[in-house]
């Protein structure tokens, strides 16, 4: 794994940590790259559980290296063509969605920007948790671009309303911490420096559930959002029961609630 990235794994559980501190931790081609290798290997990753995701220093993600990029694109002697630009652009969207698509919940800690790109990725995130610091938006906007980039009018509407969502996407302006925990943005909100800390309470709740009942309970949260109708989540939900239901580790999880002891579940 590329330094850009690094991946600390403890126990089940992924401390996924964006190393560019410099650079406020700026998506460049490298980063995109790790990110997209990173989370693409989850699917079929029986080791990893949980995933953390944050940002070293004091800044979650300031988005796009726009500095790299102008850089890059000042040696070319012609501007890309629509072809290669899509694949650029599709390159950075398709980290959101692995994010989604793994079964492995998410937790993003929240501190200092998160910016453009970086509020995309922790709005992908399953559980935001803020540090006082955070200082979050769309930056797109501004930027002459239009507002509405790497999913973000996908998650925010979802997560804070339309409202709040027009606001910001229409504004570009940022969104502090008190406000993102008022409306609903973030699940908590601590110290910058109590954010790891904060993490393990939701950690170990995680990895106390088992395997498979985790991983179908992001399947169907994220079906859900999109359920044309309440029968459609019903049906998802009835499956993901009788699959579990069917399982060791409901078993497992039977005799351990019976006999007051934490369950035991097999790595499989």
């Amino acid at each position: 794994m590329s330094q850009v990235l690094l991946v600390d794994h403890r126990d089940g559980v992924d401390w996924v940590t964006l190393n560019r501190p410099d650079s406020l931790n700026a998506l460049d081609p490298e980063l995109v790259d790790a990110l997209n290798d990173y989370f693409g290997q989850l699917q079929r990753n029986r080791d990893t559980r949980v995933v953390v995701l944050k940002g070293a220093g004091k800044n979650f993600c300031a988005g796009l290296d726009l500095k790299a990029a102008m850089g890059r694109r000042g040696k070319q002697q012609e501007p890309p063509g629509v072809t290669e630009s899509l694949d650029s652009q599709r390159r950075i969207a398709d980290i959101v969605m692995l994010m989604r698509r793994c079964p492995q919940p998410i937790i993003a800690l929240v501190q200092g920007a998160a910016a453009g790109g970086g509020f995309a990725l922790a709005l992908a995130a399953d559980v935001r948790i803020a540090g006082r610091t955070a200082r979050m938006n769309c930056a797109f906007i501004k930027l002459g671009l239009g507002g509405c980039d790497i999913g973000t009018s996908y998650f925010l509407p979802r997560l804070v309303g339309v409202s709040v969502a027009s606001e910001l996407i229409l504004t570009g302006r940022f969104i502090g911490a008190e406000r993102a925990l008022m409306t609903g943005l973030v699940s908590e909100l601590v110290e910058d420096d109590q954010l790891d800390a904060a993490a393990q309470p939701f950690v170990d709740a995680m990895m106390a559930a088992s395997p498979v009942g985790l991983w179908l309970s992001k399947e169907c949260l994220n079906m859900a959002v999109d359920a044309g109708s309440i029968e459609q989540v019903i049906a998802m939900e009835d499956r993901n029961q009788v699959l579990c239901s069917r399982s060791e580790d409901f078993a497992e999880g039977i005799a351990a609630f019976l006999e007051k002891r934490k369950p035991v579940y097999i790595r499989r």
